[in-house]
């Protein structure tokens, strides 16, 4: 089922991909002349925290997390970015290192675009610096409500908030009435969720119990979206 209307995923989703759809063919071009495509394997890194970047990353298909690490090396998960989302442009706007890391949360097809081939085209392009500036202001409030969580909110409430959020990333190609399949480890379901994994298998064995979601391995199928949106208690 569609969540429109009842739960306010905007507030949740970057939304980059929206920075491309429907961007000129000329500016398309420019900014894909020299593009490199290459696959990731799950647990692949993409970009690591410090390093100095040499371009963008658009992903073409698959599913990112973005993550930081803590010094006592556990990683916080603080955004899943999918198919058609670009990354990593952040760092290159701003001239400095890496803030964060990314890897593949599943194999993933990714297009690295050069740092030249972006500049050029956001001086080229007042369409795609209006699309860029509109959306770095999207995702500094998406930033926030996600900090909000982990003070409002208790971890039965933000699993609930981030398996609804997650449902509506991994629709590729969906069809009312086929169940939507989140591929993720309960390890980084946790780092998501921002508890430790014991927590979050156990609250997932609540909710299998109570009829809202099945596991099969690494999988979760949700069956009830409304029932998560109630407990989210969201407003």
């Amino acid at each position: 089922m569609s969540i429109h209307g009842i739960f306010p995923i905007e507030k949740w989703d970057f939304r980059s991909h929206s920075i491309l759809s429907g961007l000129s063919l000329d500016d398309l071009e420019l900014l894909m002349a020299h593009r490199l495509e290459q696959v990731y394997k799950k647990g692949t890194p993409i970009f690591r925290e410090g390093g100095f970047p040499q371009g963008i990353f658009y992903i073409i298909d698959g599913v990112v997390k973005k993550f930081k690490v803590n010094d006592s090396g556990k990683e916080q998960i603080f955004y899943v970015a999918h198919t058609g989302e670009l990354i990593g442009y952040h760092a290159l706007l701003s001239e400095d290192r890496y803030p964060d890391s990314a890897a593949a949360l599943e194999e993933s097809r990714i297009a690295f675009i050069p740092k030249e081939d972006f500049l050029k085209a956001l001086q080229s392009s007042p369409d795609l610096n209006g699309r860029l500036l509109k959306t770095l202001s999207h995702e500094f409030a998406v930033l926030v409500n996600g900090l909000s969580l982990f003070t409002q909110k208790s971890v039965r409430e933000r699993l609930a908030l981030q398996l609804i959020v997650l449902r509506e990333k991994y629709k590729v190609n969906f069809q009312p009435g086929i169940p939507v399949v989140i591929n993720m480890s309960r390890e980084d379901l946790a780092n998501l969720v921002g508890t430790a994994t014991e927590n979050a298998i156990r609250i997932l064995t609540e909710f299998k119990e109570e009829g809202i979601l099945e596991t099969k391995g690494r999988k979760i199928i949700i069956h009830d979206v409304n029932r998560l949106i109630k407990i989210a208690d969201y407003r």
